[in-house]
């Protein structure tokens, strides 16, 4: 018979955005009495790092704004975005009714903002169903001061949407890295409100008071678990499931370095992220080469809800992809930061070791990597790869961390290899150890394509994604630009992630499946430790999304089941 430290109704295991709306969720419509757990000091996970961005079609904020489209038209979009061999339609048909529900709830019941991201388009706008904007939210900015005593607990300095100390929203964030129009007023502005903010300065944080993105989700979420009095504890590992029979009655989690052996009478949501910082998962179930250390991921991320419900019995599908991204590996800073908007402005090229162009640099960063890996052999190595730009470049766009002169730059970023210059493109390719003829013949002939508006080898700029990244100003093509002028400067970029895309295969009510489809009765998963419902990334928020998504309807499933408890039996067992 087991024996209980504790007994809670539902037990959540993670503390990003999936996990505290399953939380919140079995809270007010399950009545439950919830616990949730963190590994971490800090609670947020990889949602507190991302850029908050939360994709729901046909969301209450997008409908203020436009009636331009509908469930029909989103799933046909999705439908024509994931391959038949991965589409699984009943799950999209639960995500696509259930999020704008979600979004409703979160509205009408918490401390949840967002807005409608009216210019962010799908990433495959040459499909059918899709749309160039109001399929994502991201979070409405609040003040990191709300969390009051628990402001020491949360994860700051979101690797997506900062800039030096300031957070951006993702508007910001377009406007000021690419130096687009009112880039300079945005940035003044920034800067003015950080430094007449006088007790926050006199607190020396380093980071300004206002937060976005992730951060700012994540915080108005865990404002709204703390109004509910949810106890959400950070160091306090999950470590195992315990069943009976097939069904899950509690779990083993660890508090001060003592097992506890928690009791649950509604069921276990495991929302604990995936397995991008486990070096050992990420060379048995990834594609080569891979490094834990190319991710910016939550590195607590360890994939320890995968492992424990596959030593339940869980099924598991995708674990051979993630969610990619290139990064450039910044040696002073915690986490690489994502190489997104300055690969896809006009006068930047990406090559590889051969001085080739391999792929659409301004295509989304999820299909990008995926060709990437699809060209990359050990006699054409593509990964790593180098992002080449010219003197003009250098001085018209923001390039992190090189937006200042050479001079005034950590040595360490040279020395490193992360940036390395030269005065013509040979000199360039000498210094990296690339094929000098190969990157002389792209250069010229990528230039060529610039007069035209049309490159003739990889359709960059052709699709509205590709122009979101670009420059408005630049004609014939946005996304088009010369790299003619020396001195050259080359980033170093690696196929990384921002977390993994495989895990426990789950239901339309968020339960786990085992390896004959059944549900294992009691258990529950959402985000990143699941298999993904949109394995492709269809637009901004593509994983934020559904974790929220199911794990609203996870809680909800819970409250659609009996209160009344069997008693426990002699074949309780810990897997």
């Amino acid at each position: 018979m087991t024996t209980w430290d504790k007994e809670v109704d539902v037990l959540v295991v993670g503390s990003g955005n999936g996990a505290l709306t399953a939380a919140i969720t079995a809270h007010d419509i399950a009545k439950a009495n919830v616990l949730v757990v963190e590994k971490s000091d800090k609670f947020g996970g990889t949602s507190a790092l991302s850029g908050g961005g939360v994709w729901i079609p046909n969301n209450r904020y997008a409908k203020e704004h436009t009636k331009n489209d509908s469930f029909d038209e989103a799933l046909t979009y999705l439908k024509n975005t994931i391959p038949p061999e991965l589409i699984r339609e009943d799950m999209i048909e639960a995500y696509l009714k259930n999020g704008p529900e979600m979004v409703d709830f979160l509205h009408d019941n918490t401390r949840v903002r967002y807005q409608s991201l009216e210019k962010y388009p799908d990433y495959y706008t040459n499909l059918p169903g899709s749309r160039e904007g109001h399929r994502s939210m991201e979070p409405e900015p609040i003040a990191i001061t709300d969390l009051t005593d628990d402001l020491g607990r949360f994860r700051t300095g979101g690797v997506m949407y900062m800039f030096y100390k300031y957070a951006l929203t993702q508007v910001q964030g377009h406007t000021i890295m690419a130096k687009g129009k009112g880039w300079l007023k945005e940035t003044l502005k920034l800067i003015l409100n950080y430094y007449v903010d006088i007790p926050w300065l006199i607190k020396g944080t380093g980071f300004s008071r206002r937060t976005t993105g992730g951060g700012a989700g994540v915080i108005r979420l865990f404002l709204s678990a703390r109004d509910r009095g949810i106890p959400i504890l950070t160091n306090t590992p999950f470590k195992s499931l315990i069943k009976e029979g097939n069904k899950v009655i509690g779990a083993i989690i660890e508090q001060n370095g003592k097992s506890v052996r928690v009791k649950t009478n509604k069921g276990v949501i495991l929302a604990s992220g995936g397995f991008e910082h486990n070096q050992q998962m990420r060379e048995e179930y990834l594609p080569k080469p891979t490094n834990s250390e190319w991710s910016a991921g939550n590195k607590d991320n360890t994939g320890d809800g995968i492992k424990a419900a596959m030593e339940a019995g869980a099924a598991t599908g995708l674990m051979n992809q993630a969610w990619w991204c290139t990064t450039k590996p910044i040696p002073d800073a915690e986490y690489p930061f994502l190489a997104i908007v300055n690969k896809s402005l006009p006068g930047s090229i990406v090559v590889n070791k051969a001085g080739k162009r391999f792929s659409n640099e301004s295509q989304n960063y999820i299909s990008f990597l995926q060709e990437t890996f699809e060209v990359h052999t050990e006699e054409n190595p593509c990964i790593p790869m180098w992002m080449i730009v010219d003197n003009d470049f250098r001085n018209k766009r923001n390039i992190w961390p090189a937006f200042m002169p050479d001079f005034l730059l950590n040595k360490e970023y040279f020395d490193s290899g992360l940036l390395t210059t030269g005065k013509t493109p040979e000199e360039l390719a000498e210094k990296i150890g690339m094929d000098a003829k190969g990157l002389r013949e792209t250069i010229d002939r990528f230039n060529g394509f610039v007069d035209t508006g049309k490159d003739l080898d990889f359709k960059r700029g052709d699709s509205a994604y590709d122009r979101y990244y670009g420059d408005p100003e630049f004609k014939p093509n946005p996304c088009l630009g010369k790299v003619e002028k020396g001195p050259f400067l080359a980033v170093k970029l690696n196929a990384g992630d921002f977390g993994t895309q495989g895990g426990m295969i789950t239901n339309i009510n968020g339960q786990v499946l085992d390896d004959d489809g059944n549900a294992i009765e009691g258990l529950y998963g959402c985000g990143n430790c699941t298999m993904a419902v949109l394995p492709t990334y269809p637009g901004p928020g593509s994983t934020l999304g559904p974790a929220m998504t199911f794990g609203y309807i996870a809680a909800k499933h819970i409250a659609s089941l009996s209160k009344s408890q069997a008693p426990l039996s002699k074949e309780t067992t810990y897997a």
